[in-house]
Order: C-alpha cells, then sequence, then structure tokens
C-alpha cells in the first residue's frame, strides 16, 4: 500500500504562526509592553540595589571595589537573566506582566518550553535590542518564537 492511499496516515497541513489572537486573546500592545518593561526594570534595579547593600555588608570596601568597571556590566547583565529566567521559567510573566495582564506563549498560544525562555533572555544581552521594539515584533520575541498575549 502506498503512503498516498493509507487511509490510517495522519492528515498533512500548514500550519501558520499565530500573528494577531490565539484562543480569542489578542497580541498585547507596544504601550502596554512598554510599560511592562519600564516596571521590569524597577523590579530588577530594586533586585540590584539589594544585592549590592548585601555584597557591601558581608565583604565590606572590596566588594565595591568590584562593582566599579567592567564587572558592574557583568553584574548587571547576571540580575537581569536571572530575572527573567526566574519569573518566565516559572509562571511565563515577569511582575510587570502580572501587573498589566500579559503572558507570555509559544506562537500557538501554549506555555514556552524552558529553552525557549532561555532564547529569549539571552536575546535581551544583545546591544540595541530594545530598539527592535518598534518594528512589527521584538527580536527576542523572534529569536524564541514567542509573543506576548493579554491573559486577563
Amino acid at each position: 500500500m502506498s503512503q498516498d492511499s493509507n487511509p490510517y496516515r495522519p492528515p498533512l497541513a500548514e500550519v501558520e504562526l499565530a500573528s494577531e489572537a490565539v484562543e480569542g486573546r489578542p497580541v498585547a500592545g507596544k504601550g502596554r509592553r512598554f510599560a511592562t518593561l519600564l516596571i521590569d526594570y524597577i523590579g530588577f534595579y530594586a533586585l540590584s540595589l539589594t544585592i549590592g547593600i548585601v555584597l557591601g555588608i558581608v565583604f565590606g570596601s572590596s566588594a565595591l571595589k568590584y562593582m566599579q568597571g567592567g564587572w558592574s556590566y557583568v553584574f548587571g547583565v547576571v540580575i537581569v537573566s536571572a530575572y527573567y529566567l526566574f519569573f518566565e521559567g516559572l509562571w511565563s510573566r515577569t511582575p510587570g506582566k502580572m501587573v498589566l495582564g500579559t503572558i507570555v506563549t509559544d506562537m500557538n498560544g501554549g506555555t514556552p518550553t524552558f529553552g525557549a525562555i532561555a532564547k529569549r533572555t539571552l536575546a535581551r544581552i544583545v546591544p540595541f535590542e530594545a530598539f527592535t521594539f518598534f518594528g512589527e515584533r521584538g527580536f527576542h520575541d523572534k529569536a524564541s518564537r514567542t509573543q506576548v498575549l493579554y491573559k486577563r
């Protein structure tokens, strides 16, 4: 029996990636996403400040010496990466997304894999990535094949 005439073969269909709405939930607008970014910036600046204070208390002035120059950039990248990996990895939402009612999904509206969240986080480290927000979709969305939808 040939593959073409096999009645038990699964159907073949071309799948289009969702770009507008999934399960009746529209894609989050740029204004909402920008406000989410601002709330998340406040969150990881607060986290950075807290960790910096703890390091200053534990290690004294020697910790402050390492927090200057190139190490401050490394510290910032680690904090931002940990922030997004923790929140989006566990709940597909950062505190900013929780406040504003949005969620990260895969292109079919499902929960993204941890690998997709990791790609999304790594893409944020690219210099000038924030300016890709002005295009159709941000670089971190395209690179990880994810999207941000309204949750409510």
